[in-house]
């Protein structure tokens, strides 16, 4: 049974046993220990002005989760390729206590790992600010990993970003000087970046869910979701079904940009070539020209109407009926590609593509290819993403961690939840290794990776994940796995 111990301290309050611990920037006085049950609950965090007129860094709140016969959810260990040290079958390494009818320890509780007690992780969260929902649910996925994997003398401290990079840098100097051996979070770049410098020189080693790999470096690691894994997936994929020739539509900025690098390296690499990319202005309301030159619209129209007038010169009888069957094509000639990227998700997504049978893009003739954004329900109300191939983590293992999020919080977890809850299993797992640096490079980057809620994956030296991913097919109202993902890496 977990237990909330809430110490009259200005420091904090603190919830053992593999539950989170809270920092308050204000004194808790007053309370008794709480015993969990029912469904876990976290009240959410208010900014506390201070008396300087500055923002505090990390608000008053009080987390309480537990397990109980209403809405909870089991401990059963959700299912992980056996080939791998998947975190699953980690757990196994850290004693469970076993109870008497009293309530009180069993003769047979085997002792804790030594190195597990007292090991202290923070977590930073933005759990106010614009960001709060993402990190209210990441707070709940890494309670669920607590639950599921923590033994006694295993502390999280959890801290307030607000969001911002001020509020990161002071929940990570608090952290640092609270004893954190390790700090998962923040969310944004802005903030990795922030925290960045004092924890690589605290030897403190950061597990940062960024999409930006730029912020990963030996010390910073980052578990986001990268478009260069998800390029290099599909692409291998369509080139084993024959594409050669690959074009890019995507939107200017950071991502179109790293999204465009990495089909250049991946399709080079396969033996393939880019032979058009056409960017756009994610601004935009109307994608009729982007479309259009990626198409060769005006060319392939023109030809048309050349060809047409040379048959209606030429009026004999041949000419005629060649002229009759160029009567319901808009176009002359194909594109010059068999695979087009569309990297870009969402209303524009859709608007996008709704544009390519207009402008004589035939999916069936052109295969259409998409990126991790993609991953999201209701794509199959546009027909020409209907049969479309995108990378993404194989949704089985985390439809049963969604399940679970639903079960204990009565709401489906934001797609970011399950970082927090890898990242979190991860730190307790390692933990518990009897090690005296469980979370050195050596431990953090093993070469056999570890096995999530959303796939494999592992950390390169210098910080960044490479993912084990699925190739999924648009359907009519889901997706489906054409591709598996794979169970170990090479």
């Amino acid at each position: 049974m977990f237990h909330l111990n809430i110490k009259n301290s200005p420091v904090g309050s603190v919830l053992r046993f593999g539950v989170v611990v809270v920092l308050l920037s204000t004194v808790v006085a007053g309370c008794e220990p709480i015993t969990m049950g029912g469904k876990p609950q976290l009240s959410n965090p208010q900014p506390t002005p201070s008396t300087s007129g500055q923002t505090q860094a990390h608000n008053s709140h009080v987390a309480s989760a537990g397990v109980g016969p209403q809405g909870g959810y089991d401990r059963t260990p959700l299912p992980q390729p056996p080939s791998l040290p998947s975190l699953d079958d980690l757990i196994g390494r850290i004693p469970q206590a076993t109870s008497q009818s009293d309530g009180t320890a069993g003769a047979g509780e085997p002792p804790i790992i030594p190195m597990a007690r007292g090991l202290r992780v923070a977590i930073l969260l933005p759990l106010s600010g614009t960001n709060q929902r993402v990190g209210s649910a990441m707070l709940n996925a890494a309670q669920m990993a607590l639950f599921e994997f923590a033994g006694s003398g295993f502390e999280v401290l959890v801290h307030d970003t607000q969001g911002t990079p001020e509020g990161a840098r002071e929940a990570a100097r608090l952290a640092i000087a609270d004893g954190a051996r390790m700090i998962i979070g923040p969310l944004l770049s802005t903030s990795v970046r922030a925290v960045s410098d004092q924890a690589i020189a605290a030897g403190v080693p950061v597990v940062a869910f960024s999409s930006d790999r730029t912020v990963a470096e030996p010390g910073v690691y980052t578990m986001g979701f990268f478009p260069s894994d998800e390029v290099k997936r599909v692409v291998e994929y369509a080139r084993s079904k024959g594409a050669e020739r690959f074009a890019l539509l995507a939107p200017r900025g950071a991502n179109g940009e790293a999204v465009s690098k990495a089909l250049n390296a991946s399709v080079w690499a396969a033996g393939g070539f880019v032979v058009q990319s056409e960017f756009y202005d994610p601004q935009l309301s109307d994608f009729s020209e982007p479309v259009k030159r990626i198409a060769h619209y005006d060319e392939r129209r023109a030809a048309l109407l050349q060809q047409r007038a040379s048959l209606e010169a030429h009026g004999d009888e041949v000419s005629l009926l060649a002229l009759k069957r160029l009567e319901n094509l808009q176009t002359l000639g194909e594109v010059p590609f068999d695979a087009l990227l569309l990297a870009d998700g969402g209303k524009r997504l859709i608007a996008v593509a709704a544009m390519l049978p207009y402008y004589d893009i035939d999916p069936k003739k052109v295969k259409i290819l998409g990126t991790g954004q993609w991953d999201a329900a209701g794509l199959g109300a546009e027909p020409a993403l209907v049969g479309g191939w995108y990378a993404a983590p194989d949704p089985t293992v985390r439809k049963i961690f969604s399940d679970k999020y639903l079960a204990a919080y009565g709401i489906r977890p934001h797609r970011l939840a399950t970082l927090a809850y890898d990242a979190t299993a991860l730190a307790v797992v390692l933990g518990a290794q009897n090690t005296p640096q469980p979370y050195s490079p050596d431990m953090l980057a093993q070469a056999g990776g570890f096995a999530g809620r959303d796939g494999i994956f592992r950390f390169s030296p210098s910080g960044i994940a490479e993912r084990g991913l699925a190739v999924l097919q648009v359907q009519g109202k889901t997706a489906r796995v054409i591709d598996p993902a794979p169970k170990a890496f090479p």
